[in-house]
C-alpha cells in the first residue's frame, strides 16, 4: 500500500511543534504494517542543509507560473520528497513567519503550491511511484484534496487530520483567482468561509473522510466551544470523522538510552532521576528543595493555559514547589513569567525559546509536567512525561483526558493512576490539582507508583499505526 502524506514539517528535519513529530513517527510506525508511506513537505533552507544525496525526480510548475522541483531522499529513515520552490520557500524565516515573526504575507500562495504539488503527485507526475492513498495534514496542507476534488482525482482516496482546528488558513477573497480553480471551488461547497477563503475548510469539505488526533477531541469539535465556527461542518460529516490518538517515537524518547540526559534510567531504577534532577536545577539555576519541582515545555500561548501558570506561581513557590519553563510565544506571557522568575530567584527559571535537548532533560528531571491547556488536540508533552516518568498534571480535555488517568481515591486504589486532571480550565481549578500533586508527592511510595504506572503505558505508534492501516485499507476497498 503506498500512501503519501503531505506535511508542512516533520521531524528531524523541521519541527515547530507536535505535527512534525507525528508526520516524522507515523512513517516508521507504519512501515510494519506493510504501509510504504512517503512524505512530500517544503524545501526550507533548514531542510536543504540537511539533506544527504538529494537527486531530482521530477519538475513542474505552479499555478502561479512559478518552477519548482521534487527532491527525493531518504533521511532519518524516512521516504522524503521534497518541493524544492526558492520562489516560496528559501526565506531566512521560519516556516510560517519572517525574521520579524510576522506570517509570510504570501502564506496562502506557499502553501497552494504544496498542495497542488502533491495532487500533481496523485495524478502520476513520479516516474515510478503513484500513491494509493493521499493523506494531508493540517491547513498547509488542506488544500490537497480540494485540487484532486476539482482537477477529475476525487476517485483518489484521500484523508485530511486535523490537528489543531485553530488555524485554519483563512485569506481574503482576492487570492482566489491564483488558485488555478474554477469559479465553483469558491462556494459554499468549498473554499468560501464567510466570505473569506480557508484552505482548511476546503479540506474538510473535500477530503473523503477526516481524522483528529484524539476521540475526545473529535468529539469537542462538534460543539461550538471547541468547534472555531466550523462545527457545523464537522457535525455535517460526523459519520467521517475518527479519532486516532497520537503515539510518540518511544526510540527517541526512552529514558534507558536518551543522550540528552545526566543518567539514564527506566522504571526499576527511578532513583537515577535524581542526578537528572539535579542538571535539570543547575542548568535553571535553581535551589534545591523538599517540594516538586514542576516543568513547562510548551509555546507559551493562552490555548495552552500559560496564563494560569503564570497566575499560580507566587502559590507554586509558597507551597515550596519550584518551576522551569521553556517555551516561546506571546510577549505579555513571556513577560509574566520572567517577572516571576524575576521575583523568586533560584524557585523560578525560565528560558525562552526552544531547545530539544534540554525538553528531554526537563521530562528525565523534573517531577511534574504542567498542562492546563484550555483545548488540546492530542498534546504530546504528557506522553513524553508518562514514559519518563515526569507526572502530567493536566486539564481534561481532548487527548489529555484520553491519555491522562486522574489519580483521584478509586484509581490511587486500584493502582492504575497516571497524574491529575482538572476541569474546569480555571485557575481555581489548575490550583486543586496542584494541592492534590503536593498532597500526593509527600508520600513518596504514593508518587512512584504514579510513575511507574505512567511508565508502563504503551505510548507508542504501535496500536494507532494498526489503526491508521485498517483505515486505509477500508478506504481502498470503496475503489
Amino acid at each position: 500500500m503506498n500512501v503519501l502524506s503531505v506535511a508542512s514539517e516533520v521531524f528531524p528535519l523541521i519541527k515547530t511543534g507536535g505535527l512534525a513529530d507525528v508526520a516524522g513517527a507515523l512513517p516508521i510506525a507504519l512501515d510494519g504494517q506493510g504501509v510504504r508511506m512517503r512524505t512530500l513537505l517544503p524545501g526550507y533552507p533548514a531542510v536543504m542543509q540537511q539533506l544527504t544525496r538529494p537527486h531530482k525526480i521530477a519538475s513542474l510548475t505552479s499555478t502561479f507560473g512559478d518552477e519548482m522541483r521534487i527532491l527525493a531522499a531518504q533521511q532519518a529513515g524516512l521516504d522524503i520528497l521534497i518541493l524544492d520552490a526558492p520562489a516560496y520557500f528559501d526565506r531566512s524565516g521560519g516556516p510560517y513567519l519572517d525574521v520579524t515573526g510576522l506570517d509570510y504575507p504570501d502564506n496562502w500562495k506557499r502553501f497552494a503550491a504544496l498542495s497542488y504539488a502533491a495532487c500533481e503527485i496523485a495524478r502520476g507526475l513520479l516516474p515510478d511511484w503513484r500513491p494509493d492513498i493521499v493523506h494531508a495534514h493540517d491547513w498547509q496542507a488542506a488544500m490537497t484534496p480540494v485540487y484532486m476534488r476539482y482537477t477529475g482525482l476525487e476517485r483518489v482516496p484521500n484523508i485530511i487530520t486535523v490537528h489543531n482546528l485553530a488555524f485554519q488558513g483563512q485569506f481574503g477573497p482576492e487570492i482566489f483567482p491564483g488558485l488555478g480553480l474554477p469559479q465553483e471551488a469558491f462556494g459554499v461547497e468549498g473554499l468560501e468561509f464567510y466570505g473569506h477563503v480557508s484552505f482548511l475548510k476546503g479540506g474538510l469539505r473535500t477530503a473523503w473522510e477526516v481524522t483528529t488526533v484524539s476521540p475526545t477531541y473529535a468529539q469537542e469539535i462538534t460543539t461550538p466551544d471547541f468547534g472555531m465556527g466550523l462545527d457545523g461542518l464537522v457535525n455535517a460529516r460526523a459519520h467521517q470523522l475518527m479519532g486516532i490518538v497520537n503515539g510518540i517515537d518511544t526510540t527517541v524518547w526512552d529514558p534507558a538510552t536518551d543522550p540528552h540526559i545526566a543518567a539514564r534510567y527506566g522504571a526499576a531504577s527511578l532513583r537515577q532521576r535524581g542526578e537528572n534532577r539535579k542538571a535539570l536545577m543547575e542548568r535553571f539555576d535553581l535551589d534545591d528543595g523538599a517540594g516538586p519541582l514542576f516543568c513547562v515545555v510548551s509555546r507559551l500561548t493562552w490555548q495552552k493555559g500559560i496564563d494560569l501558570i503564570a497566575e499560580a506561581a507566587d502559590w507554586i513557590v509558597a507551597e515550596g514547589g519550584r518551576l522551569a519553563v521553556l517555551g516561546a510565544g506571546d510577549a505579555a506571557l513571556e513577560g509574566a513569567l520572567l517577572s516571576a522568575a524575576a521575583r523568586h530567584p533560584g524557585r523560578i527559571g525560565v528560558v525562552i525559546g526552544y531547545n530539544e535537548p534540554l525538553s528531554h532533560l526537563m521530562q528525565a528531571g523534573a517531577d511534574a509536567i504542567l498542562i492546563p491547556s484550555r483545548f488540546e488536540p492530542c498534546g504530546l508533552t504528557q506522553l513524553y512525561g508518562l514514559r519518563y516518568g515526569c507526572v502530567p498534571i493536566v486539564a481534561r480535555t481532548g487527548g489529555l483526558a484520553d491519555t491522562v488517568i486522574d489519580a483521584n481515591e478509586a484509581a490511587l486504589t486500584a493502582r492504575v493512576a497516571t497524574g491529575f486532571q482538572f476541569a474546569p480550565v480555571t485557575a481555581d481549578g489548575f490550583r486543586q490539582a496542584l494541592r492534590r500533586a503536593f498532597t500526593a508527592f509527600a508520600e513518596p511510595k504514593v508518587w512512584a507508583r504514579l510513575q511507574n504506572q505512567g511508565m508502563k503505558c504503551d505510548v507508542s505508534w504501535e496500536r494507532s499505526a494498526e489503526r491508521y492501516s485498517k483505515f486505509y485499507s477500508s478506504l481502498l476497498a470503496r475503489v
